[in-house]
């Protein structure tokens, strides 16, 4: 049974998934899912995940992992070249601090400015199987997140390639995932103001997996 990878291309979470396997050559079938359509509350993907989000990952055997943690952490261990997630225990350590400050102080304010405001997300205040309301201070708190991110982010590309190492990791993904899609809530690196950000985001366009 070939791996089988549930998508959504138009939104971050997967995206980060993609450009995973895509480093590491993993051989696999995708799967479009829409999130635009609720595709993801249906009863087939249910079926698959029953939190109803994506990424997902069905593999060989038929497990299925239902997150990027569980996702990168399995394709690390099973594809470990290139090492996306350190190699010293002080570089997984280093990758999984930058990791947690992503996702709670960059990713998730983004998707709080976003699905806190945006009427077509009216109940849908965060993703996942449940509904709940939006609360518009979320989004408010979110776009100031984001302003404070872009400022430590900048400072620390000061003298730096990458984000965590000397190398490319997945926290680079990771970070570059949320940077491009906080451009749905109109927040964007500025030349003047966030150079090292540019630079580092250009570097990355380089890389294949980041232009599939």
């Amino acid at each position: 049974m070939t791996i089988i990878f549930y998508d959504c291309k138009t939104a971050p979470s997967p995206r980060r998934t993609r450009i995973l396997l895509a480093e590491k050559n993993v051989p696999h079938k995708t799967v479009e899912i829409n999130l635009m359509t609720n595709e993801q509350m249906g009863d087939d993907f249910r079926k698959i995940n029953p939190d109803c989000t994506v990424p997902a990952l069905q593999l060989e055997d038929g497990k299925v992992l239902k997150d990027n943690a569980s996702i990168a952490t399995y394709l690390e261990e099973v594809y470990p070249e290139p090492p996306l997630l350190g190699i010293t225990p002080y570089e997984k350590a280093v990758i999984a601090s930058w990791q947690s400050k992503i996702d709670h102080e960059f990713g998730m304010a983004v998707a709080s400015a976003l699905r806190n405001a945006n009427p077509a997300m009216k109940d849908r205040a965060l993703p996942g199987k449940h509904n709940y309301k939006q609360i518009p201070d979320l989004s408010t708190r979110g776009l100031k997140q984001i302003d404070n991110f872009f400022i430590t982010l900048e400072n620390h590309l000061l003298e730096k390639k990458f984000i965590a190492t000397e190398k490319f990791s997945i926290a680079d993904i990771s970070a570059a995932c949320a940077l491009d899609f906080a451009r749905v809530v109109k927040k964007k690196a500025v030349k003047e103001i966030h150079p090292n950000i540019i630079r580092w985001r250009s570097n990355l366009s380089k890389r294949k997996s980041f232009n599939i």
